[in-house]
């Protein structure tokens, strides 16, 4: 699974918070998974997989909602792992538009919460699949 940093309860949550929320369900799944802390800082290309994102964290807060006001920065003596600077430097993966990043200094900000079809997957996502599993 894309998503393989949050566990099955976690993501039940996390569906159910996106159903009760107004509008678009999928586009609030969306939202809700691509504003966690752990998947901004994969986003910010400070780590080379979303597992390595969780782990770089206190996984207290690996969910935290990330705010747009929000800066993400690596801690100063983490700024010279060479699993980050290798990261920011692959040529693997892009950093989407919804995410401003300063690579020189290593922050970075959510912009704006961004919409499915922005959301650069690796495979072909199914929400509708994923919303149909759920609501059973």
């Amino acid at each position: 699974a894309y998503y393989g940093n949050i566990n099955e309860r976690q993501f039940r949550n996390i569906y159910r918070k996106a159903l009760s929320k107004r509008g678009d369900t999928t586009e609030n799944l969306i939202a809700l998974l691509e504003s966690r802390l752990d998947t901004v800082i994969y986003r910010a290309k400070f780590a080379p997989t979303v597992f390595a994102a969780r782990q770089m964290i206190n996984h207290n807060i690996a969910s935290y909602v990330v705010n747009s006001d929000d800066l993400i920065e690596v801690r100063e003596k983490s700024k010279k792992l060479t699993v980050i600077d290798g990261s920011l430097q692959s040529k693997e993966r892009d950093v989407p538009e919804y995410i401003q990043l300063d690579d020189k200094n290593k922050t970075a900000k959510l912009v704006r919460v961004p919409k499915f079809a922005e959301v650069p997957f690796p495979i072909i996502m199914e929400p509708s699949l994923v919303i149909e599993y759920y609501s059973r």
